[in-house]
């Protein structure tokens, strides 16, 4: 089936939310299975485990599961959005749409690929045999691969703000929403894809050049944040909040949880490589005060949904609304900072004993919000009929 004029760049946050999943389910296996010698587990740590019989083999096997389902499911609607976006770009539509406040949607573009990356590293990590003896020649790759994604995001966002800058033509009555800030998703998201490199390479130019990538497109990120937040807060405060693009109130949880990722992992580099001894009071501090951001706009934005009716218009009834898997990414940004949280907060403070009842107590609010985003996830994609 091919939408042409249907079509909306929107559509690839299907393929973002199934490889947010695949790495959410990845969380258990960074955090529950022994790790010492690398910094995050892989096929030679986790295999052993897998075969002990334990509870621990009982997740493992779980997770594994739900990686390569979420994984097939990302790969499966990306081949599809791209080539829906390239029948799109022949359209009238798609020269109205660039010449819109829509234009910024084209960020979902860079975002995703980004995304893709990612994916493809939690896969080599659990499933390729003796990957981690290589992993330094494959860093100067990924620094590659987020640089092509970064320059795709910058030259997006460049040509999208120059214009409305030039000709004055931003739509404010239009804005009633946080949808602009896909933008800053994207940044973080490449941010975050360079501090992998600069936290965990033991080559020091490989170290530096994964920060400075890092530092780069976290500024960009934090800098748009206050403005696209205080505009949007503010067309929202005149106008009231469009219904269809509500779920953009969520979009600050995945944001918050990739900058602070890539905090953590920039400060990991600095430890290792620039003798900046790494203080484990400020991970607790950190890592706190994201997941209080996190509850109130998580609050905040179901309150509002539930007010205005979305989940009954957009997830229950027939009505249909790529905007819809917007929902996706917050559940799953919430719970891959919460394990930081609890652990990196936490069991690293030694706040909380790791593997003890008070651990997977406190895991459990965010496992929940993992079972409830996967509900959604298949509703949608029933809807979409991907």
């Amino acid at each position: 089936m091919t939408l042409r004029e249907k079509f909306t760049p929107m559509c690839f946050l299907g393929s973002l939310g199934a490889g947010g999943l695949s790495v959410s389910f990845f969380m258990y296996l960074m955090f529950l299975v022994p790790h010492k010698e690398t910094p995050m587990p892989i096929f030679e740590q986790i295999f052993p485990k897998l075969m002990e019989g334990s509870w621990l083999s009982f997740v493992i096997a779980f997770s594994l599961v739900f990686i390569i389902a979420f994984a097939f499911f990302h790969f499966k609607f990306l081949i599809w959005n791209t080539k829906q976006f390239l029948e799109f770009k022949k359209t009238d539509k798609y020269k109205s749409l660039i010449s819109s406040n829509g234009e910024v949607s084209l960020m979902t573009i860079p975002l995703t690929y980004a995304m893709t990356i990612n994916v493809c590293f939690v896969l080599g990590a659990v499933f390729v045999p003796n990957l981690w003896s290589v992993v330094e020649y494959m860093f100067p790759f990924a620094l590659i691969g987020f640089t092509v994604a970064g320059y795709f995001a910058l030259k997006i966002f460049i040509d999208y703000f120059s214009r409305i800058i030039t000709n004055g033509d931003f739509d404010f009555t239009k804005n009633n929403n946080l949808s602009q800030m896909i933008s800053i998703f994207a940044f973080a998201m490449v941010s975050v894809g360079y501090a992998a490199p600069g936290a965990m390479s033991s080559n020091l130019t490989i170290n530096a050049i994964g920060i400075f990538g890092s530092l780069f497109f976290a500024a960009i990120s934090i800098l748009l944040l206050i403005l696209k937040l205080t505009m949007g807060f503010k067309n929202m405060f005149e106008q009231g909040i469009s219904v269809e693009a509500s779920p953009s109130l969520w979009i600050i949880l995945p944001i918050l949880t990739l900058l602070g990722i890539a905090m953590i992992r920039i400060s990991f580099g600095l430890d290792h490589h620039f003798n900046s001894p790494l203080a484990k009071s400020s991970l607790f501090t950190l890592t706190a005060v994201i997941v209080s951001l996190q509850i109130i706009f998580g609050l905040l934005g179901y309150k509002v949904m539930k007010q205005i009716g979305y989940f009954e218009k957009y997830i229950e009834s027939e009505d249909r609304s790529p905007v819809s898997f917007a929902l996706i990414c917050p559940g799953v940004a919430f719970f891959v900072f919460g394990m930081f949280f609890i652990n990196f907060g936490l069991t690293f403070n030694e706040v909380v004993s790791k593997y003890s009842i008070a651990y997977f107590v406190l895991m459990l609010p965010f496992m929940f919000i993992q079972y409830r985003t996967i509900i959604y996830f298949f509703k949608l994609k029933r809807k979409f009929n991907f």
